[in-house]
């Protein structure tokens, strides 16, 4: 057998495991050593050692777990219920007052976060009662919030981002710039719709009691002064420290993560059992992701000595695909793999397999990472794979049944294809704001 079908071999391999259920990190981390063992002999040993040497002395994924813990903190700090209240009562004149303050909190909260699992758990226990109470419809309740669960894996600062960004050898800081205005228009078309589908069908998403009724303005100002004021701020300074170049990631990452701490404590909500879940849930999650990413350069180093990644390219090179038709099926493979797998694996095991066909079709890594980030949002979206769905089914009653809120996801599903279609029909949407900064 020629080492090329070795090296297909071994990619099917890898997918008929995930498929069956093995762990991720240490079945790629196997398949790599193993498959790397008949091509290299003993040195695959060296090579693993020193390549895990590199991933816990490099620079940029030292960020993961400062953000991780920052987002750990915060959904502890008991910030999310104050910040849900003020955003409520500040909006409830606009139609649909209740789903736009879900997605505007689901944005910020989610952003600080970047963690699907909490920012949909916490907000289908903290808003969802509160939309089925003021007569909203169940499907578009559990729409509102899956879908705005899952934006801090687009908008800056994202750990998404920081993977893609070692995986392709790409500036963060230019793809947190990209990233912004996409992630804050697929949360604007979000909203609109919401307002829309309130204005349209008012039965569906009523107005709140409070709506009409006379509420100081000092009143609004001292809420929103109180809740949304200091974690928009420390956001905004984590984000504009890395886009302005005052900060490194893993230094604005170590300053929000500090930041954190001092708005727990300044709320309150933060103990000492909170502080040490937080310690824990980063340690755990942050060694998943670096052996994950171990693993995945362990096998793709591999794979192309065998031959496995000169294969792919000269079948996607006998398509005579245009560059729009290259860019349309690499998004419609990240979004079937999607359903199987989470998305730290489709980042750091598979978008590699793409990365060096893009200088083939001329194709910007930065706007091609971007389109990943939006593309990755429908992986918690579709059924019946959606984790969002099973998230946020988890916390509910009986009543609200599986098949509604996959009914509900639906509306949000196409609003991020639309996102996509106008991102790539309008690559300045991304493209403007690094080119602003750092020029081209």
């Amino acid at each position: 057998m020629s080492d090329p079908m070795v090296g297909m071999m071994m990619l099917a391999v890898f997918i008929i495991s995930i498929m069956i259920g093995f762990p991720i990190a240490f079945t790629v981390i196997a398949l790599g050593v193993g498959f790397g063992y008949y091509a290299i002999g003993d040195a695959i040993f060296a090579l693993f050692v020193q390549r895990t040497y590199g991933v816990m002395s490099s620079d940029v994924l030292i960020a993961v777990p400062l953000f991780l813990f920052m987002g750990y903190i915060i959904e502890r700090a008991n910030v999310l219920d104050r910040l849900f209240a003020s955003l409520q009562i500040s909006m409830r004149n606009v139609p649909g007052s209740l789903g736009v303050a879900t997605l505007a909190t689901c944005t910020l909260f989610a952003t600080a976060t970047g963690i699907v699992g909490a920012v949909v758990t916490l907000m289908g226990l903290l808003a969802f009662p509160q939309m089925m109470k003021a007569g909203y419809d169940k499907r578009l309740a559990a729409g509102i919030i899956c879908a705005g669960g899952t934006l801090g894996i687009l908008i800056p600062p994202s750990v998404m981002l920081i993977l893609y960004g070692a995986m392709a050898g790409e500036s963060i800081v230019r793809l947190y710039a990209a990233a912004l205005f996409p992630g804050l228009l697929l949360a604007g078309l979000y909203i609109v719709f919401v307002v829309g589908l309130a204005m349209v069908k008012p039965s569906m998403a009523p107005p709140p009691k409070e709506a009409g009724t006379h509420i100081p303005f000092a009143v609004v100002t001292r809420e929103l002064a109180i809740s949304f004021v200091p974690l928009a701020a420390l956001i905004l300074c984590v984000l504009g420290a890395i886009l302005f170049g005052l900060a490194t990631p893993h230094e604005a990452a170590g300053i929000g993560a500090l930041g954190a701490i001092l708005l727990g404590l300044l709320y309150g909500g933060l103990t000492w059992k909170g502080f040490v879940e937080s310690v824990y849930l980063t340690a755990r999650a942050s060694a998943m992701v670096g052996w994950l990413f171990i693993g995945s350069w362990i096998f793709a180093s591999v794979f192309a000595l065998l031959g496995g990644e000169k294969v792919i390219v000269e079948f996607m090179q006998a398509l005579n695909l245009s560059p729009l038709g290259f860019l349309i099926l690499t998004q419609f493979l990240i979004f079937l793999l999607g359903w199987p797998l989470e998305w730290t694996e489709i980042i750091v095991i598979f978008v590699p397999i793409f990365l060096p066909l893009l200088a083939i079709y001329d194709i910007d890594p930065i706007m091609f990472g971007v389109l990943v980030a939006l593309n990755i949002q429908t992986s918690f979206l579709t059924p019946p794979m959606a984790m969002s769905a099973y998230y946020l089914k988890g916390i509910q009653p009986k009543s609200v049944e599986l098949w509604e809120i996959f009914q509900g996801m639906i509306p949000f599903l196409f609003l991020v294809i639309v996102s996509m279609v106008m991102f790539y029909t309008f690559p300045q949407i991304g493209l403007w704001l690094p080119q602003a900064i750092y020029g081209r």
